[in-house]
């Protein structure tokens, strides 16, 4: 009796499992990355079912996972960029607290410059760990370090001091920097030009410059980026309070500090939902899921901008909060802590207006929070609507600010973000 189709299927799906099997024994790497490919199969092979029993292969994988985060697309990739995110606040952290202490001289080197450095070097040396073939786009490079010894010496001594405190944790990105030309090595694997092909991870080692010099927000952000859509995503906000319900305002942005109660690890996968956990020294800890607070009425809404003027029109921002009817003052920060303060419902809108016709926006500040923000229950696009472009490069060339809110009310946003700049035209 000749096999019925649901067995030719089942015959097919298992070669393919069985081949992708042998191929991690050489490539451990790769296994994580085929189980979304092997997902999409099944749904091909058997597009009536969702019986775990019926595919046998993937019940087979996902039962051998030890990872904690099982049963998800990328998941892997969201454990790596966790605790690769988590290892770089620990660096950055020290940094922030040595500068407000006096005990690093920025006439001689920048503290933001040495924790970008460190930063970077800590997670593109754990990125490389865990998937060798990955491009990374990020700001920095060796160069600078590589001509100056002391500066070198102090993101060294930097780098090797950050460690999480749990081994197995540690050990899955890789372990400490084993050498400081492996961190320079590490810091020039940052310089991919981005694309929509492929693999491509966006890093902003201390995103909100100004913030941490100041004593304000900043944020360490990354993000993976396949054929050029953001779909991986974590954001580290030291100075953020842990408490997803704590209320947003103005003082946020500034007098900030990482003492108890702060400190949140932001996460997202596209198709999977947000996460907020608190950031910890060791093991990843448990996370809450995260959505947008409902907003029926925008004369409630609390919306967030830059502190810079020269990143976001304010002038612009408050003619559409007038019309919207919004009374609140603004809630100004810095960094991408802005998409995540939003993606808990701790804010409702995110305004970033251009300020200059040639000014084009990195895809490193916003490829994490994009991601984010859409898995909470939001729609971001430019200031004309459009969908940002993270396909076509460094930066977002073809698109013009940024307008971040809830799905129920972004028509009406967009609506009054287009009519305040079509009045200036």
């Amino acid at each position: 009796m000749a096999p019925s189709l649901l067995q030719r299927n089942y015959n097919k799906f298992f070669l393919f499992s069985i081949l992708i099997l042998a191929a991690s024994l050489f490539s451990p790497s790769f296994l994580s990355r085929s189980i979304t490919r092997l997902a999409q199969l099944k749904l091909h092979f058997y597009p009536s079912s969702t019986s775990s029993a019926s595919v046998p292969a993937i019940q087979t994988l996902r039962t051998n996972s030890t990872r904690a985060f099982s049963n998800m697309a990328y998941e892997k990739e969201l454990e790596i960029a966790l605790l690769a995110v988590q290892r770089a606040t620990l660096l950055t952290k020290s940094v922030y607290s040595s500068h407000s202490k006096g005990t690093l001289s920025k006439s001689d080197s920048s503290p933001v410059t040495i924790g970008d450095f460190g930063a970077q070097a800590l997670i593109i040396a754990s990125i490389k760990h865990a998937f060798p073939g990955d491009e990374v786009v990020g700001e920095e490079d060796a160069d600078d370090l590589r001509k100056n010894e002391q500066e070198r010496q102090l993101v060294w001594d930097l780098v090797q001091a950050a460690k999480l405190d749990d081994s197995t944790a540690e050990d899955k990105i890789g372990g400490p920097i084993k050498s400081v030309d492996a961190m320079l090595e590490a810091l020039d694997s940052g310089r991919s030009n981005g694309g929509d092909k492929g693999r491509i991870w966006a890093l902003d080692p201390i995103d909100g410059t100004k913030g941490f010099l100041r004593g304000g927000q900043y944020a360490v952000c990354l993000a993976l980026m396949v054929d050029g859509v953001p779909t991986v995503g974590v954001i580290g906000c030291p100075n953020l309070p842990v408490d997803d319900k704590a209320p947003l305002d103005v003082s946020i942005g500034a007098d900030a500090d990482d003492k108890e109660g702060k400190g949140v690890l932001f996460s997202a996968v596209k198709g999977e939902g947000a996460t907020s956990r608190p950031l910890s020294r060791g093991a990843i800890q448990q996370g809450s899921t995260i959505t947008m607070k409902p907003l029926e009425d925008t004369t409630q809404a609390t919306f967030c901008e830059s502190v810079e003027a020269g990143h976001s029109s304010h002038g612009d921002n408050a003619a559409i909060a007038s019309k919207l009817g919004i009374t609140k003052p603004s809630v100004r920060m810095d960094s991408q802590a802005k998409y995540c303060s939003i993606a808990r419902g701790a804010g409702d809108l995110y305004l970033r207006l251009p300020v200059s016709k040639s000014y084009e926006e990195k895809i490193w500040d916003h490829a994490a929070g994009v991601v984010l923000v859409q898995e909470a229950g939001g729609e971001v696009t430019d200031a004309w609507g459009k969908p940002l472009n993270f396909g076509i490069g460094r930066t977002l060339k073809e698109n013009k600010g940024v307008v971040a809110a809830p799905k129920d009310v972004f028509p009406k946003v967009i609506e009054v973000v287009k009519e305040v700049l079509n009045a200036k035209a």
